[in-house]
């Protein structure tokens, strides 16, 4: 099984990173292969609506987006990091997200997601609910810890003193890994969940 992170902090070895590694160890623990992308210190720009990822399958921007897709497509869970800024995730992490998530054609029912913030005090949880949209809106359980996941540090390497901070990323990581080994389970019992097709209804007809 693999699990994919998305660090989306400008710093390699920040406290969003911290965290990060905090819930590889219990991956890789549990036989889980990982891989990180760090995205926070690259040029992502943001979505233009151009639609020509319907047409090609791809985004118009080739760049780190199309490198993680097939990572992303591979991979039972997935995991997107951020620091705080002004209560929110990081602008060029909610640009790479916005672009892989809809620039990507295949079937995310099922893959988990987890949401982590790192803070210095406020703005986590309204971080941590931005992040978990990107998995709810297509179907991918979010897998949830013994808190709302997060910690706190300024300077980079502070986090490491938040010991309720990294249980909490502990946690998280032993019940995303849970939740991937039973779905797996459930999926060659049952299969997917079956879908039917998509309506959608605007509001302005």
């Amino acid at each position: 099984m693999k699990v994919l992170m998305i660090n989306g902090s400008p710093r390699a070895n920040g406290n969003t990173a911290l965290a990060l590694k905090e819930m590889e160890k219990v991956f890789l623990s549990e036989g889980i292969e990982v891989e990180t992308v760090q995205v926070g210190n690259k040029a992502i720009r943001g979505c233009i609506a151009c639609q020509s990822c319907k047409k090609n399958g791809r985004c118009v921007f080739d760049d780190l987006v199309n490198e993680t897709a097939p990572k992303f497509e591979a991979a039972d869970g997935l995991v997107a990091a951020s620091p705080v800024y002004y209560a929110s995730a990081n602008g060029t992490l909610v640009s790479f997200l916005d672009r892989l998530f809809y620039s990507t054609p295949f079937d995310k029912t099922m893959k988990v997601g987890a949401a982590v913030a790192a803070a210095r005090r406020g703005g986590l949880t309204a971080t941590y609910d931005e992040l978990n949209k990107y998995f709810t809106i297509c179907g991918m359980p979010v897998a949830s810890g013994q808190y709302w996941n997060g910690v706190h540090g300024r300077a980079a390497g502070e986090a490491a003193a938040d010991a309720e901070g990294l249980q909490q990323m502990r946690t998280l990581a032993r019940n995303m890994a849970f939740l991937m080994k039973s779905i797996a389970l459930g999926k060659e019992t049952y299969g997917l969940p079956e879908k039917e097709p998509a309506v959608v209804t605007n509001f302005v007809r």
